[in-house]
């Protein structure tokens, strides 16, 4: 029998902790066909047989994610609403000068799900075969090449930026609203370079429009072996992952928080969700809890804030 003292505690645990009633909604700062609007979908369902009741994706592009991140962090902390966050999150503080809320203070870490580099992607039309003939073809015609971001300020962009100044290289930058528009536009060859995770490239790959030819992380990645890095191309100095996380409110109590956070270990647990994050996404899942994700997050946002102030990036 448990006694009366042992029953506050039992209920306090991940497993029993009650959700608030109605619907759950996971907040993404991006349009559809996107890579943050494809993690969630592909975790919503998982979440809704854990918890019991319906959970919703809610897209609210606008500011790189920054609308989305500040309606969840002025939002009810009740366990309502999550949000699910793209690299551009680590960005944001320091490219917007107000953003409407602190995003170290007002919102919660809950798991970082995973990394991933970013590629560079030739289209097919282009003539140049690997990186080295990117890079000769920008040295000798500065700011002709155009490369395509999912917008201005995001991690792609910034990178692009310090791959640039490092390796001696010019080109111009074509902001998207999204990945969806941005692989839209990649599939028309409306730019030259395409530079974002693979994640929502893979059709592209399938179908020859896409040439991969570098990847921004320091080391090769798992998913794409044969890509060599920057480094290797003779571009230094370039680490860029993006990755993929989840926060709330940060005035959620703290067993929905442990029950949010138990429930998505649950659901990348399923072999459907390890296919669709590792083998296709090219995800490599992390599923770091609150402390280190917090930890990620704040190297993050002063490793892209010098890079923004040392290239003076400016919002859209």
């Amino acid at each position: 029998m448990i006694g009366r003292r042992a029953l506050p505690a039992l209920l306090a645990t991940p497993a029993l902790a009650q959700m608030p009633s109605g619907t759950i909604r996971i907040v993404v700062g991006f349009p559809p066909g996107g890579s943050t609007d494809a993690v969630s979908r592909l975790l919503a369902p998982h979440l809704q047989q854990a918890f019991g009741q319906t959970v919703v994706v809610e897209n609210r592009p606008g500011a790189s994610g920054n609308l989305a991140a500040q309606a969840v962090a002025r939002g009810p902390a009740d366990g309502s609403q999550w949000l699910l966050v793209f690299d551009t999150h680590a960005v944001n503080p320091a490219l917007i000068p107000t953003p409407g809320f602190d995003a170290r203070r007002e919102l919660a870490p809950i798991m970082l799900i995973g990394t991933a580099p970013n590629m560079i992607n030739v289209h097919r039309d282009r003539p140049w075969r690997d990186m080295q003939a990117v890079i000769a073809a920008a040295r000798a015609r500065p700011d002709v090449i155009t490369f395509g971001t999912i917008g201005n300020g995001s991690l792609a962009h910034l990178t692009m930026a310090l791959a640039q100044r490092n390796g001696g290289f010019q080109m111009t930058h074509v902001p998207y609203r999204g990945g969806g528009p941005l692989a839209t536009a990649a599939m028309a060859g409306e730019t030259d370079l395409a530079v974002a995770t693979g994640t929502i490239f893979q059709p592209h790959f399938q179908q020859g429009v896409l040439r991969p030819v570098a990847v921004t992380s320091a080391e090769r990645s798992r998913a794409r072996p044969e890509l060599p890095t920057l480094a290797e191309v003779g571009v230094p100095g370039v680490d860029a992952r993006a990755f993929w996380g989840v926060l709330c409110p940060a005035g959620v109590p703290a067993p929905v928080r442990a029950r949010m956070e138990a429930a998505l270990r649950e659901a990348i647990a399923q072999p459907t969700a390890q296919e669709r994050l590792v083998n296709i996404m090219g995800i490599e899942l992390s599923q770091g809890g609150p402390d280190v994700f917090a930890a990620f997050l704040d190297r993050q946002m002063e490793t892209w804030a010098r890079v923004v102030r040392e290239n003076d990036i400016r919002p859209d």
